[in-house]
């Protein structure tokens, strides 16, 4: 039989390259979809000519190569989705579906992406398979929820329920970054007057202390400020490297197992913030797990999704204890407990949600108040951030105006 070399999708969205022996390119085209892989190119060995690129129309090979650059936005995406559930709910089928939103789409990366998808679907694959192509546009816990809306029936009411899940999400998020606006503004003038008195007018000073006390000791505030507006004037390069240092530091250290682990325990645990933190990750957590597990998705490939999906190590170290305890054969209250991740109040949730067989909605509640939770504690932050940076600002230029005026006493009485 001949050999074929081949180029695949897996379902995680990566690119899977290998070698078989078949019959036919169908035959290694139906192998690989039997593994849960979607081949993008099969060749055979000693026949370069004999290429077969699937799912899609040759005219559009260049399409393939470029379309993994292209990303909707999530904003777009969830506007999408949920245009595609009202339309199925309608009782068009998928593909027709799938093109009238190519059609009415003026976003140029949707409209490539859902004809590229629609084009894929036409060739066979199914409308996972053909999701899995575009990674960038659509994670694990899009292509789980399409496969059980597959495997259900229910695509609409899967996808609808998906919207909902990014939409609450998307409004979560929004509400902390906008919270955290006025804050960063405010900060960042701070800096920006504070790096400009030292550099403008703390040299004035300097040079008017030289002249009208020359000899004569400046107060020990007054020598500080003037040695630190004397670096930043005549050795900022330093303070530019410093700050450079910190962000490659940052960078690479994030990149280390362990030391992301570490910066995401700190992000979890400290003062002010970590409260936001903590309570926005015990959203995320009986969000995604209770949508998943409404629609389908085994609970063991639910808490693999809520792991990968977590935005915080410590809490995907957690979840990754219950994932393995349930494996076993445990609920999911106990191992949750054992985490120490979680309040009292959701692991006895969780627990009642289990009793009951209602866990799905459960998990959904839990969410719901913790959004509120977070909702309470941005506004707590807000109101007590700002008096504190007041505060801050005012220590800081008033040591330095103290540091100046100092001095000018000495001057005026020396006049006098």
């Amino acid at each position: 039989m001949p050999q074929f070399t081949y180029t695949a999708m897996d379902a995680s969205g990566k690119e899977q390259k290998g070698k078989t022996t078949a019959a036919s390119e169908d035959a290694v085209a139906a192998e690989l979809k039997s593994k849960g892989m979607f081949p993008t190119m099969i060749k055979q060995v000693g026949g370069a000519k004999n290429v077969k690129k699937t799912g899609s129309k040759k005219k559009k090979s260049a399409l393939n190569m470029t379309i993994g650059a292209v990303k909707i936005k999530r904003k777009d995406l969830t506007v999408v989705t949920r245009q595609l559930a009202i339309l199925l709910s309608a009782g068009l089928p998928l593909i027709r579906s799938l093109r009238t939103l190519e059609k009415q789409s003026k976003n140029a990366a949707v409209k490539q992406i859902l004809g590229r998808t629609a084009e894929t679907v036409e060739g066979g694959s199914t409308f996972a398979e053909a999701l899995a192509q575009h990674p960038k546009s659509f994670d694990k816990l899009y292509l789980n929820m399409v496969r059980a809306g597959e495997a259900s029936g229910a695509m609409e009411t899967i996808l609808d329920r998906l919207a909902s899940f990014m939409e609450k999400a998307s409004r979560i998020s929004g509400k902390v970054k906008s919270a955290m606006i006025y804050p960063s503004v405010v900060l960042t003038i701070a800096i920006g007057a504070v790096i400009g008195l030292m550099i403008f007018i703390v040299p004035n000073f300097t040079k008017i202390f030289a002249e009208l006390l020359e000899g004569e000791p400046l107060p020990g505030i007054t020598v500080f400020v003037i040695d630190v507006s004397n670096t930043m004037v005549q050795q900022w390069w330093w303070y530019l490297a410093g700050i450079i240092g910190i962000i490659i530091l940052y960078k690479i250290t994030v990149q280390i197992p362990a030391g992301k682990y570490g910066v995401d325990w700190v992000k979890y645990n400290m003062p002010l913030f970590g409260p936001i933190i903590s309570k926005t990750a015990i959203s995320r957590f009986g969000r995604t797990l209770g949508t998943l597990m409404a629609s389908g998705v085994p609970v063991l490939s639910a808490l693999s999704i809520v792991k990968e999906t977590s935005g915080n190590e410590v809490v995907a170290k957690g979840i990754q204890k219950v994932h393995d305890a349930v494996k076993e054969g445990e609920g999911i209250a106990a191992p949750l407990s054992a985490t120490k991740i979680f309040p009292e109040m959701v692991i006895s949730m969780v627990e009642v949600g289990e009793e009951t067989g209602k866990l799905p909605e459960m998990l959904d509640k839990i969410a719901n108040t913790y959004d509120e939770e977070v909702d309470n504690a941005v506004s707590a932050l807000t109101s007590m951030i700002e008096p504190l940076m007041i505060v801050g600002l005012a220590v800081i230029v008033g040591g330095i105006v103290v540091a100046l005026f100092a001095p000018l006493v000495k001057i005026i009485e020396k006049m006098s």
